[in-house]
């Protein structure tokens, strides 16, 4: 094998090769002589000569206007591409390929802010009972060493009558011995109030202002009370600077007792953590229907949340027979007494029952010591009502009259005995 086929080159390629090497020579040789020798003669940079052994293949000029058009196709095949997927494919891949959008961490969800069926029935009591509330000043004359002085007194009352009569405590109207009561309403009226009846041992009070067509609050029962409902009370707590303040709470309890004097306890009482300051005694406690369920008589001052109530069902018989009569008077035993359940607590002692009022004293000449009643009997009935406490007997009394005649139900020495007393007094 010769020298040229250990290369793998044909012989008539090489002769082809040759041809086309001695062309482009002489072509050179005729350019240097018309232009010079190639010491003088510098080509120009922007001239391209190409010397190759293959045919002479010009560089391809890319056109913009191409480009722009192919990406501009490009960008409208991918967006409608990509629109189709969210609106036909995505929705089937969420919660399973993708995540749900529902549900991701970083969605913001609008707040909203709602006032609770509370806050708008408290509105609306207040709306409601708010213009038959009224204020109540008081002037007492008392004594102090060898002078007297005038002590004013602030309170809260409620209409209950349109023609100018109003329910408050007793404590209100110093028990009856008030020597100046005025009454403020709403719309800024003040006028001068006489005090028609009051009971210290219920600290209720009825006072009468000459004056027609008042707003009158409605009254609600009290026996339906149950705890945990919603209590509102209004009032002036510190004097008329807050007049009708709104508190609300809910019914804490029922059937409280608590010692208001050294002599006095005031028993069945509704307890309610509706904020109850001095000047909201003798206003109204009112249910989630507006209605009057109770008149507020005092505040427990060594805790927080605890005020009590008159119940409104042991006024209403006092209510109407002031109304219709003008004044209000109850007959009466002429006895001293508590109830077995407090007597046991105090004492430490069991009784054959646990219902009851046990008699502590009995005065002399009254209905009470005519009857043959004796100290330490216990009073289960007035005829047929059941006597739990000295609240209740008293509430039942006020069903009678005087010349009316009743059978107790004592208990005497362990034994139940039947006594007949008749109602001869009133005061």
């Amino acid at each position: 094998m010769d020298e040229n086929r250990d290369y793998g080159i044909e012989e008539n390629e090489i002769d082809e090769n040759l041809e086309k090497t001695e062309k482009i020579t002489g072509e050179t040789e005729e350019f240097e002589e018309v232009i010079g020798s190639k010491e003088n003669y510098k080509i120009p940079e922007d001239i391209h000569i190409y010397r190759s052994y293959g045919e002479k293949k010009e560089p391809k000029k890319k056109s913009f206007r191409g480009s722009l058009i192919s990406y501009i196709a490009i960008a409208l095949a991918a967006s409608l591409v990509g629109g189709l997927s969210s609106i036909y494919i995505a929705p089937s891949l969420y919660g399973k390929v993708l995540p749900n959008p529902n549900n991701t961490a970083y969605t913001a969800a609008p707040i909203n802010i709602t006032t609770s069926d509370d806050i708008n029935t408290v509105s609306a009591v207040a709306k409601k009972a708010m213009s038959s509330v009224v204020g109540i000043t008081s002037v007492e004359l008392q004594q102090y060493f060898f002078s007297q002085q005038e002590v004013e007194g602030v309170g809260s009352g409620v209409i209950i009558d349109s023609n100018g009569y109003i329910l408050t405590n007793s404590h209100v109207v110093a028990d009856g011995n008030a020597k100046e009561v005025n009454v403020l309403f709403e719309n800024g009226d003040k006028k001068s109030g006489t005090v028609l009846w009051n009971d210290s041992t219920l600290d209720l009070a009825i006072v009468k202002v000459e004056a027609t067509g008042l707003p009158v609050a409605t009254l609600g029962d009290s026996d339906k009370l149950e705890v945990g409902e919603i209590a509102v009370a209004i009032g002036n707590p510190l004097g008329l600077e807050f007049q009708r303040s709104v508190t609300s709470g809910i019914i804490s309890g029922l059937h409280r007792s608590i010692q208001v004097s050294t002599n006095n306890v005031i028993e069945d009482l509704i307890q309610t953590d509706a904020s109850i300051n001095p000047g909201n005694s003798g206003g109204p406690l009112l249910n989630s229907k507006g209605e009057v369920i109770g008149i507020n008589t005092a505040k427990i001052k060594t805790a927080e949340g605890l005020g009590f109530s008159i119940p409104i069902n042991e006024a209403k018989a006092i209510v109407e027979e002031v109304v219709k009569n003008g004044s209000y008077k109850t007959v009466f035993m002429g006895i001293s007494g508590v109830s077995v359940e407090d007597y046991q607590a105090r004492l430490g002692v069991k009784l054959t029952t646990d219902k009851g009022v046990i008699l502590i004293q009995i005065s002399e000449n009254t209905p009470a010591s005519r009857a043959g009643l004796l100290n330490g009997d216990i009073i289960t009935k007035i005829d047929n009502t059941e006597i739990d406490n000295m609240s209740k007997l008293k509430k039942v009394l006020y069903k009678y009259k005087q010349g009316d005649k009743a059978t107790l139900t004592i208990i005497r020495n362990n034994t139940e005995e039947k006594i007949d007393i008749e109602f001869t007094d009133i005061r």
